[in-house]
């Protein structure tokens, strides 16, 4: 395999200079690093890095779920592709699934924090995390049995090693309070793969394996992927056994088997490897680069073209949402649709905004999306009224709306929803109005609402 990097030219915002030279996605060592365009933070912000696959997702994204029969009313539900990371638009993702199952989750698979960390670092492969966190927010909870099982892929080990440690032990062999609702069938696939992943740690023991608030669902997700050596057959198991709707899909943006990681390029050269790195740094290293371009998902690009409205979640704007549009045929698509195309606006700011107004945020996604700091001949030149065509504000948030900026972009569609004071995260948007305000955004939902 080639050693690789996507490399974009600069466009300056006249209210933000990114940090960054030139962001690209860079492969060394086996790994692909997807290095973001744009850091508005000097020289403690850093980018984003990918492992190559050597083979893809061409298939349906049908096959990553498989559970409960779809209902007669579900093709009258509307249907949304969510760009997001795995945190900040979870308790969202919960509150809309009572509202419609057709919901296309996309995720970036280069964290590199908490439990994750620790997997990749000892058995390698692409980070599970968010994908395992998304789906057990999908996940059914119409039954006792559904609720036992969710419980166990949620629960998450001691933070002391030792505790952590002996709780695993009791839950591989069967005999941890959690496995109380969790049927034969069940109960046995589910240990039979987190005794798979027990015996990989033990096949390194020159890797000494830390349990410390490791997360079950993680687990079990990684001992699925290494079983099957296979993301999409992961996906697939964990779907059937969380028991996610049939037309829920949560698809990794670059589907492989190997060990993704984040970086990024500095306007002075300095290089900067991991998500943790980026949006809690400590220190960077330069790294020699060349230049790559990953292919997509295609199951990404299928539900691109057929959903009714594209939404940019809430969230770690340039490690968890930019990752997942830089690749190529994304931006093409977007453009592409005469469809709702939301952002839905931090309420606060982060390590990685501060200082950044509404349409600095849709700057950032616009150059993401047209590539405009890779390769001249790869990049797109559309505007951002092209990617985005409403903006949803939570109210009192934190980041500035400059209207003025917005409607010289071509965003004249700005709309307020009610919020709430999160203790962990600040502003945030109500779920329930936020729902209601993004499908108040596409015209044929609200009609056949309104006739029925």
């Amino acid at each position: 395999m080639a050693d690789g990097v996507l490399a974009p030219t600069p466009v300056h915002n006249s209210s933000l200079r990114y940090p960054f030279s030139q962001p690209f996605l860079f492969a060394n060592f086996s790994a692909v690093t997807v290095f973001l365009p744009y850091w508005p933070v000097a020289s403690t912000q850093r980018s984003y890095c990918v492992p190559m696959a050597s083979t893809h997702c061409n298939s349906s994204p049908s096959r990553y779920f498989s559970s409960p029969t779809s209902s007669p009313k579900t093709s009258q539900q509307p249907s949304l592709l969510v760009f997001s990371g795995g945190t900040a638009f979870n308790g969202v993702a919960e509150e809309l699934k009572k509202v419609t199952t057709r919901v296309s989750h996309v995720l970036p698979i280069s964290d590199d924090g908490g439990s994750t960390a620790e997997i990749v670092r000892v058995v390698g492969g692409p980070a599970v995390g968010d994908i395992r966190s998304r789906c057990l927010r999908l996940s059914d909870e119409s039954t006792s049995e559904a609720i036992a099982v969710r419980r166990l892929l949620g629960h998450r080990l001691p933070l002391d090693a030792s505790d952590a440690k002996s709780e695993w032990y009791q839950i591989v062999e069967g005999e941890h309070f959690l496995w109380n609702g969790v049927s034969r069938p069940y109960g046995e696939t589910i240990r039979a793969f987190l005794a798979y992943f027990q015996n990989q740690i033990l096949r390194r023991a020159s890797d000494s394996f830390c349990f410390s608030n490791g997360s079950i669902g993680n687990f079990f997700f990684a001992g699925a992927r290494l079983f099957f050596q296979s993301m999409d057959a992961a996906i697939f198991l964990f779907s059937r056994v969380s028991q996610i709707p049939s037309e829920s899909f949560v698809l990794p943006v670059i589907c492989t088997n190997d060990r993704l990681t984040l970086g990024c390029e500095l306007w002075d050269g300095e290089i900067i490897r991991g998500q943790n790195e980026i949006s809690h740094p400590t220190t960077g290293a330069v790294q020699a680069v060349n230049k790559i371009f990953p292919e997509v998902n295609s199951s990404v690009l299928e539900q691109l073209s057929t959903v009714d409205c594209i939404v940019y979640s809430m969230g770690s704007l340039f490690t968890s949402i930019c990752p997942s549009l830089i690749l190529s045929g994304i931006g093409e698509i977007i453009a592409s649709r005469s469809i709702p195309k939301v952002l839905l606006l931090n309420g606060s700011h982060d390590r990685e905004t501060t200082g950044l107004s509404a349409s600095d945020f849709v700057t950032a996604i616009t150059d993401a999306l047209n590539r405009t700091y890779g390769e001249p001949y790869k990049c797109l030149q559309n505007y951002p009224s092209d990617y985005i065509n409403a903006l949803l504000v939570p109210k009192d948030g934190q980041v500035p709306v400059d209207f003025e900026c917005l409607d010289a972009q071509g965003i004249s569609n700005v709309i307020v929803v009610n919020s709430i004071n999160d203790p962990k995260f600040g502003t945030v948007f109500e779920p329930s109005s936020l729902i209601k305000a993004l499908l108040n955004l596409i015209p044929h939902f609200v009609e056949e609402a309104g006739a029925n």
